[in-house]
């Protein structure tokens, strides 16, 4: 079964009721049998996001340390790929998560992606491959 990518809006949504897209993310989280796979910048990104949520970095770390969210790539091996998406993408202020799921998504051969960031619009991955944004956003 092929992975899905997990961004940071998605995390944060999931765990703060008060976030447009929660219901919409809980729902696709708990339906969802695929792995999900994120990088460290969208746990930190989430962290920090959330941090005056009680509870919440430590349900990240537990979904981190239980397998469920699965960081499969190191900042260290990737970052020569990374520049190259920074580069690529250098007139839209492409982040660091960003640039890791793009890389990712070519490293796993997925464009799968769980996110409320409409930039996954406009990335490609692989041989200029489009995402496939799972949750619809509302314009």
């Amino acid at each position: 079964m092929k992975p899905v990518l997990l961004d940071t809006g998605v995390v944060v949504a999931w765990l703060d009721r008060s976030e447009q897209y929660h219901t919409a993310c809980v729902d696709y989280l708990q339906k969802l049998a695929a792995p999900l796979v994120t990088c460290e910048a969208v746990i930190a990104e989430s962290c920090y996001l959330l941090r005056h949520l009680p509870g919440a970095a430590d349900a990240i770390l537990e979904n981190v340390e239980t397998g469920t969210f699965q960081i499969p790539a190191q900042l260290s091996r990737a970052a020569a790929q990374l520049r190259r998406v920074y580069r690529k993408y250098r007139d839209r202020e492409v982040d660091l998560a960003d640039a890791c799921l793009v890389h990712l998504a070519g490293q796993l051969g997925t464009g799968d992606i769980l996110t409320l960031d409409r930039d996954f619009e406009v990335y490609r991955w692989g041989a200029n491959k489009r995402f496939r944004l799972l949750i619809p956003l509302r314009t």
